[in-house]
């Protein structure tokens, strides 16, 4: 193309990057030029965009140089590393790691919630963790209508979000259990074929994970509500791809189960899905591969005046990461 932007996606070969490749060419990106990036042991291999192989480069200043916007799919170490780097050279960085999150200089952008925020960039715009996406998405509208009070929110995560690498755990400990071998746990603490483990990330001493405390604080940010209470709990689950949240949310002004379907029906991004008697409900083989988060089981609290309980479920590799970052970078080029 004669027009576009020069684009580099670095953690090309991971299940987040694939998927940013995948994403920029469904939506028709404007890209005129794309460079890839992955660890050293990937430098000369290629992945594929638009039919064609594009080579992985070395991550390097020089590399850098003319590229528009760069979306970052590699960890919090290399993204505290390189990021500012990448800035120095010219480029925008979406950064979709832990790292600058809670940077009060960097926003932290979901589009169809806090668009406003990526105006006040400089430089770096981070992308929330996977699972505050999918679970912030419904809460938006239920603040917008009766101002939310306090969440409580359990996760159910799948394999995929932990990369390759917990894909190819589940499906390395399924073929075993089929053969009648023994299921032995390499990337994850404890088997996870056939089973949930109610922990990820490290413990802190008040006894919750690092991957809960994402839930709480990003939440606050995005929502722009420092004290808002939020009781988490996350789990891993033997699911491929897509992440499950049951929520219950209560808020200062009572929202009707019936007020509540309405309001997700209406925001963009979310699919309503909630007719019980039919078996319609959000599941993650469904939600797989879709942009949207899908709600449903919606009913009002029964411990709770003013409290409404719900299922949500995201792709997490898509609205959970690639496409966030993609609808972040179109934000950039509308203004």
């Amino acid at each position: 193309m004669a027009s576009g932007l020069c684009i580099a996606v670095v953690g090309a070969t991971g299940a987040a990057g694939q998927t940013t490749l995948r994403i920029l060419e469904e939506r028709k990106f404007p890209v005129r030029e794309l460079r890839t990036f992955a660890s050293e042991r990937s430098v000369g291999k290629s992945v594929t965009f638009r039919g064609e192989p594009v080579a992985i480069r070395r991550l390097e200043p020089a590399a850098f140089r003319g590229v528009d916007i760069a979306f970052f799919s590699a960890g919090s170490a290399q993204a505290r590393k390189y990021a500012p780097m990448i800035v120095k050279a010219g480029a925008t960085v979406i950064d979709k790691s832990n790292a600058f999150r809670m940077d009060p200089d960097v926003p932290l952008v979901v589009p169809e919630i806090n668009a406003h925020a990526a105006r006040g960039h400089h430089g770096i715009l981070a992308c929330p963790n996977c699972t505050t996406i999918v679970t912030v998405m419904p809460l938006k509208p239920l603040h917008d209508a009766g101002r939310l009070t306090r969440v409580i929110a359990t996760s159910f995560q799948a394999v995929s979000g932990a990369g390759v690498n917990g894909i190819a755990e589940l499906r390395e400990q399924t073929l075993a259990w089929a053969r009648g071998e023994p299921l032995v746990p390499r990337h994850f603490p404890h088997q996870i074929a056939f089973n949930l483990v109610p922990a990820i990330d490290t413990f802190g001493p008040d006894g919750y994970t690092g991957e809960e405390m994402k839930l709480v604080n990003e939440t606050r940010k995005i929502l722009e509500l420092p004290g808002l209470r939020v009781a988490p709990t996350t789990v891993r689950v033997p699911v491929f791809t897509s992440h499950s949240i049951a929520v219950t949310a209560e808020t200062e002004v009572k929202i009707t189960a019936a007020h509540a379907r309405d309001l997700f029906e209406r925001f963009p991004g979310l699919t309503l899905w909630d007719d019980p008697a039919r078996q319609r409900y959000p599941m993650p083989v469904a939600v797989e591969g879709q942009d949207d988060c899908f709600v449903g089981r919606i009913r009002e609290d029964l411990s709770s005046p003013n409290g409404l309980s719900f299922w949500v479920v995201g792709d997490q590799l898509r609205k959970g990461a690639a496409t966030n970052a993609v609808q972040i970078a179109e934000l950039l080029l509308r203004s």
